[in-house]
Formats: C-alpha cells, sequence, structure tokens
C-alpha cells in the first residue's frame, strides 16, 4: 500500500495525551455529536486522525470564547450537513465573537481599575518610605 495514502491513527490515550482532554470528555465529545464519527479498529478501539486533532483544536478556541456546549453542539451538526449551512456557521461564529469582544472590553475596563489600585499602592508605598 502506497505510504502517503496512509493516515497516522491516535489511540484515545495518545489523543489524551497530545490535547489535555481526558478519556472521559473524548467519549463525552463523541457521545453528544460534538466529534465527528471517530473511525474504530477491528477490535473496535477509537482511532483518531490527525483531522480529529485539528477539529478537537477548534472546539478547544469555541470553548475558549465561552461558546456553550449547544452552539458548540450545532455548529458541528452544521458543518456534517455540508457547505449548504456555511451562511448559518458564519452567523454562529459571528454571534461568538460580538459576545467574545463585549467580554474583552469589560475585561479591558475592569484591567484598568486595577492598575488604577495597583499605581496608587505603589505610590502610597514609596511615599511611605520617603517618609522613613
Amino acid at each position: 500500500m502506497d505510504q502517503s495514502l496512509m493516515q497516522t491513527r491516535y489511540t484515545i490515550s495518545e489523543v489524551e495525551a497530545r490535547t489535555g482532554l481526558t478519556q472521559h470528555t473524548l467519549r463525552w465529545y463523541e457521545r453528544i455529536g460534538l466529534m465527528p464519527h471517530v473511525d474504530r479498529s477491528h477490535s473496535g478501539q477509537r482511532r483518531f486522525s490527525d483531522g480529529d486533532l485539528n477539529w478537537l483544536a477548534f472546539v478547544g478556541k469555541l470553548r475558549a470564547t465561552g461558546m456553550s456546549v449547544a452552539d458548540m453542539v450545532r455548529y458541528a451538526e452544521l458543518v456534517r450537513e455540508g457547505e449548504h449551512t456555511v451562511d448559518e456557521r458564519r452567523e454562529l461564529l459571528e454571534r461568538t465573537r460580538r459576545d467574545v469582544r463585549a467580554r474583552l472590553s469589560e475585561l479591558t475596563d475592569a484591567l484598568a481599575v486595577l492598575d488604577y489600585k495597583i499605581d496608587l499602592y505603589a505610590m502610597k508605598e514609596i511615599a511611605g518610605k520617603a517618609q522613613s
């Protein structure tokens, strides 16, 4: 068989080590439809592909945005449904981007308050040392 046609396959333990996701989480992702169909060996063991690892990395980014599991599953369903769902996928990602930008704005404001307080305390500390 042509070696270029063979894909690297990973066991669930190898995927756990590479991604930091527990085996329980990987099975759960598959059960709820967040993972596309994962191939199985002749003995029934899951065999993940490089494409599966790329998908898991993307799901990790979606999780980091705070996207709900329901929305992530919906996105996965849309991907599986095919190209005619591109507009709906884009809308889902745009909504998530708006949410992330709003949270970033809130965090930027909170960071400014923290910076102000830290600077204030640093100036008080310097002033206290100058009086000693």
